[in-house]
């Protein structure tokens, strides 16, 4: 019998229970130091588990940095939309992007694609850490 890896566990609590009080996207590296500082007894890579399966299920967002850092975060949008983040403070804003969504459509039909998805994140400087 295969386990169940949606159970909830309270490793995935926790890091849900962060993750709805901060702001913007962090590394799994920062959130297990958080997680530690709160003196939560998880293993870094319990962390990056709890994380993927997140993701894998939709209740998180991640995105990766120009670099390949991989940041994550919980959205407050429920519905497909598109995030403007800060490279030097994570500072993160939600967008909604239909004309993404219809150039995305386009794009896969003229090439013969179906049952197409995508990400989008536009990376930039907030006004904060521009001053």
């Amino acid at each position: 019998m295969m386990p169940n890896v949606t159970r909830n566990t309270r490793q995935r609590a926790e890091v849900l229970a962060l993750l709805r009080e901060v702001e913007g996207f962090y590394t799994a590296q920062q959130l297990h130091q958080m997680l530690i500082a709160r003196e939560a007894r998880v293993g870094l890579t319990t962390v990056y588990r709890t994380l993927q399966l997140l993701v894998d299920t939709g209740e998180i967002d991640s995105t990766r940095l120009p670099g390949g850092e991989q940041l994550f975060r919980r959205c407050s949008q429920g519905k497909h939309h598109h995030h403007l983040v800060c490279r030097n403070c994570g500072r993160t804003v939600e967008v909604a992007g239909p004309a993404v969504e219809r150039w995305a459509d386009q794009v896969a039909t003229q090439h013969g694609f179906t049952d197409v998805g995508h990400t989008l994140e536009i990376f930039g400087t907030c006004a904060t850490c521009a001053r």
